[in-house]
């Protein structure tokens, strides 16, 4: 079973899509882990995750920081900060 990521704004829009499945290997523990394996398999990862500062996640539909664990997820979601008007 994989890992479900889901993308929102301009995060999808650069990756050019909503979402996939992935098998990140097993010494990817942590969202920032994640970001940095995505980003160093595929040039449209990578450059969607450029600056970091501005990417925010959730893991299971929780918000974390980057640093949170992934292990044991069923869904991570990266996007950009969330503003409310």
């Amino acid at each position: 079973m994989g890992l479900e990521l889901v993308y929102f704004a301009w995060v999808r829009e650069r990756i050019g899509h909503g979402s996939e499945t992935v098998h990140p290997p097993a010494d990817v523990v942590t969202v920032a882990g994640l970001i940095d394996w995505l980003a160093a398999g595929s040039a449209v990862h990578a450059a969607a995750f450029i600056d970091r500062t501005r990417l925010r996640a959730a893991v299971d539909q929780t918000f974390v920081g980057l640093d949170a664990s992934v292990i044991g997820a069923r869904e991570v979601a990266i996007f950009p900060p969330v503003t409310g008007g």
